[in-house]
């Protein structure tokens, strides 16, 4: 049994109670929202999972690390968090360009599988406030936002850190420091690390591959405390798990079984951010919780979250996609997505009931670089032309017509070949906007899924005004002047 008592309301940590969740309107209308996936791992500007590939001898960041800082023996993870300044960190700034693009729900990254805390936690030594940047980042993030409005969310990524961290209680295998065990085998950095279960009880494996689950009831009390923490100190309007609902992996497991003690840490942690919620909005909750797992009997507890893939079609159910321009930590070799590539996953993914939750990679002193801010101005001006068919706004009955279809393969985000007679739809009330995801050299837009009963009154383009039409035999033909509004995908207000 979990020892730490959550909020009273109207939900009760049981998948019964918790599948009474309804989405509420402020996320299926918002659409975009802006995440900063940013923390101490940003510091060698070498990409993700650095805290762990700095200890995986051989590595591209193991050589990286090794040659630029030292061995990890001598300068590990626990002496990269004290470089992480965030000296020109500007939350203020940063969010005049995400509400400017479009964003209007932003998350900050309370933590990553580092363990390392973006906020002045009371049972974790380890985070921002106390060293590095001596922040609480967090807090200043919530300010920003708050200021203008967005609803504030937060993501935790501590179901990986239990076995990402038995790396750093290695040591090398071969070379001038063979055989020198890694810092992460020292006790005086427990608390960082994670205690070496290995070797206290040698020949039994603690530590599981499966990076969302493991057995060790302690690590389950561990993870709902901090999430705990995390809720009492912010009240996010939304609170995503890298992962499945802790710990238990469904993925695989045809034997689900709502029952098992497993699930009491993520469901208590589900109940408590709702409970939070409903108190502070009249006995109504107003939080969404996002986790990863397929499952419909999983994802009904709040919105299922898919990392850099999304749905082949509409969805009943909202969802969300988080994706980033680049990698997820700053990398300088990093080769960052178009703005017209961004824009078309958005109109996609909003088109099939969606939301897309966007990174922007920030360096380690805060700030982000040129191309990140040019790819948010660009987003900005478009979405100052085509924002009223994206907010507000619920899925057609088809999402779009076209033989162009994205690639649903997990983290892959190729750019779609798209042509003329590819549209994606979205609805408000009596007007239907079709995105034409390519622009067509002869400026007709023929559009086929305008049923004959639906009869169209006016269609404006956005940005210039009402167009010429014609409606015959099911198919609608609209001419479109020569000079486009937007040199990205261009919106139909289709009047029915």
């Amino acid at each position: 049994m979990l020892q730490t008592p959550i909020s009273k309301g109207p939900f009760e940590p049981t998948f019964e109670s918790l599948r009474t969740f309804e989405c509420p309107d402020w996320f299926r209308d918002a659409k975009l929202g802006i995440w900063s996936h940013w923390g101490a791992q940003s510091v060698p500007m070498y990409g993700d999972w650095y805290a762990r590939n700095m200890y995986v001898e051989g590595s591209e960041q193991y050589r990286y690390h090794i040659r630029h800082y030292g061995h990890p023996s001598q300068f590990g993870y626990k002496d990269i968090v004290q470089l992480w300044k965030a000296e020109k960190f500007d939350p203020e700034a940063l969010m005049d360009l995400y509400v400017a693009a479009g964003a209007k729900y932003f998350v900050a990254q309370a933590m990553h599988h580092d363990n390392f805390f973006n906020y002045g936690s009371k049972i974790h030594r380890w985070n921002s406030v106390n060293m590095g940047p001596n922040k609480d980042i967090v807090g200043l993030w919530k300010q920003a936002a708050v200021k203008r409005g967005l609803p504030f969310g937060l993501t935790e990524h501590l179901g990986a850190t239990f076995s990402w961290f038995h790396w750093n209680k290695g040591r090398d295998k071969e070379g001038p420091f063979k055989g020198v065990p890694y810092d992460g085998n020292d006790p005086a950095y427990e608390d960082l690390y994670l205690p070496n279960l290995e070797h206290h009880d040698p020949g039994k494996k603690m530590y599981d591959l499966d990076p969302w689950y493991t057995p060790n009831r302690w690590w389950h009390q561990r993870w709902f405390d901090i999430v705990k923490e995390v809720i009492d100190l912010y009240q996010p309007d939304l609170l995503y798990s890298d992962g499945v609902l802790p710990f238990v992996n469904t993925w695989d497991k045809p034997d689900f079984d709502p029952g098992h003690p497993d699930y009491l840490a993520g469901l208590h942690a589900v109940a408590h951010l709702y409970n939070t919620s409903a108190a502070l909005n009249g006995g109504v909750n107003k939080a969404v919780y996002n986790q990863k797992d397929r499952k419909k009997e999983i994802y009904s507890l709040g919105v299922m979250d898919i990392e850099r893939s999304q749905e082949p079609d509409i969805k009943p159910e909202p969802w969300q996609t988080d994706t980033c321009v680049g990698d997820w930590f700053y990398h300088v070799k990093t080769v960052y997505k178009k703005p017209g590539h961004v824009i078309e996953m958005f109109v996609d993914i909003i088109s099939k009931n969606g939301n897309m939750l966007l990174n922007i990679p920030q360096k380690p002193d805060g700030t982000i670089d040129d191309e990140c801010t040019f790819i948010l101005k660009e987003m900005a001006s478009w979405i100052q032309v085509c924002g009223e068919g994206v907010y507000g706004t619920r899925p057609f009955r088809v999402s779009g017509e076209g033989g162009t279809r994205v690639v649903i393969d997990h983290f892959k985000e190729d750019k779609a070949e798209w042509s003329a007679s590819d549209f994606r739809f979205t609805q408000k009330g009596s007007t239907i906007y079709a995105f034409q995801m390519r622009a067509p050299e002869d400026r007709l837009a023929v559009i086929r899924s305008i049923g004959p009963d639906e009869k169209v009154r006016n269609v404006r383009l956005l940005g210039v005004g009402e167009v010429p039409f014609e409606q015959s035999y099911g198919v609608l033909v609209v001419s479109l002047p020569e000079r486009l509004p937007t040199e990205y995908l261009n919106c139909l207000a289709i009047e029915v």
